[in-house]
């Protein structure tokens, strides 16, 4: 049941984003995008640090690895993701830093999105298919360790790959000239992610003892996606109803996980 678990939930997060990401491009429901980052970040963190942690925590003291060694894997871990990131190798499709204060509205968001991706449509594809197999693994974790963790990881999986994928999708468009060829090679890459699930389950059910580590792997991942990736893009001069609309998406994002985590236990 676990494994059917792993594959269901690594398959809407990773093909069910896309699907989502191209209503979102296709329908000219783009301007949601900024939102969705928002959403993400907030679910992200929620489920790093109310679900992913305590729960390595919990299992912690069954596997004999002490507090010390688990953040010493969480700063590693965050080291980790920093240097894929430098090498490229883990392509989140958010651009570091905008500078531009305020945007035209008139124009998809999804093009701020994913500037930076314009080595053709392999690069994205190929960046989007690694980054696919890890959340398949940390996804796949997280179920082995509680259901309803890995339901909560696949979801916030999803919530921020939307926005990722509304630009892979505007590049793809762009390099294939072909918006039904893009969205199918992007959901391809995606269901990669239920590749990385069938890895990880493997792995961490033959190293059970070391679910506490792969726990917080898992969280450095979420926590780095989202202070590093995302609120970045969130950090710009807004008006006070645009800057309290952000800030409620957050909590938006951080009260489903809570509400998801305490549906499931019920």
């Amino acid at each position: 049941m676990t494994l059917i678990a792993i594959l269901i939930g690594t398959l809407v997060a990773g093909v069910g984003s896309v699907w989502l990401a191209a209503l979102l491009a296709y329908a000219l429901l783009s301007r949601f995008t900024q939102h969705l980052l928002s959403l993400a970040a907030g679910a992200l963190l929620a489920t790093a640090f109310m679900r992913l942690l305590p729960e390595a925590f919990e299992h912690s003291a069954e596997a004999g690895v002490s507090a010390h060694v688990l953040f010493a894997v969480l700063l590693m871990g965050l080291i980790f993701f920093f240097l894929l990131d430098k090498a490229e190798l883990w392509h989140h499709g958010h651009e570091h830093g905008h500078s531009h204060a305020h945007q035209d509205h008139s124009h998809s968001h999804a093009d701020s999105i994913h500037p930076h991706h314009t080595g053709g449509s392999w690069a994205v594809l190929l960046g989007d298919s690694v980054h696919a197999f890890g959340d398949g693994i940390l996804i796949a974790a997280a179920f082995v360790a509680d259901t309803r963790l890995g339901i909560a990881a696949a979801l916030a999986v999803m919530a921020h790959e939307v926005p990722h994928h509304v630009g892979d999708l505007v590049v793809l468009r762009q390099s294939l000239g072909n918006a039904k060829a893009a969205l199918i090679k992007l959901s391809l890459s995606g269901s990669v992610t239920a590749l990385g699930g069938l890895v990880g389950y493997l792995l961490v059910g033959a190293l059970q003892e070391y679910l506490p580590l792969f726990l917080v792997v898992a969280a450095s991942s979420f926590m780095y996606v989202a202070l590093a990736d995302l609120i970045p893009q969130l950090q710009k001069r807004l008006s006070p109803l645009e800057t309290a609309a952000q800030v409620a998406w957050l909590l938006t994002g951080i009260a489903l996980v809570v509400a998801l985590g305490e549906w499931v236990q019920h």
